[in-house]
């Protein structure tokens, strides 16, 4: 399966331990095409349906639902973890999420 940045897909986080986002639940992909190409893992942050506003969260509409991309989650996965793909973020969510990762992860 042939799997690219921003898409949306279905992944399987369990098992986890801690404070770690549990259950099967959409997640966007964060890693870039040239890595999803060659590699067997997936670099994921998780969705969710319910969130405060955190500087870290991302608020997106997927299947006409306000959730949020929770990027304080980020996690390498492999990819026998997707079940399926479910879609792609809008350009104007990408362009936030690609704003919050540089806020957070690179200044």
């Amino acid at each position: 399966m042939e799997i690219t940045q921003y898409e949306i897909v279905l992944v399987n986080l369990d098992p986890t331990i801690g404070s770690e986002m549990k259950k099967t639940r959409p997640c966007v992909v964060i890693s870039p095409n040239e890595m999803n190409k060659f590699l067997q893992t997936i670099v994921i942050a998780p969705l969710t349906s319910s969130s405060k506003s955190y500087p870290t969260r991302v608020e997106i509409i997927h299947s006409k639902m306000k959730g949020w991309v929770v990027l304080d989650q980020i996690r390498t996965i492999d990819r026998i973890r997707i079940i399926k793909k479910l879609g792609k973020l809008a350009m104007t969510e990408i362009k936030q999420v690609k704003a919050v990762l540089m806020e957070t992860y690179v200044e």
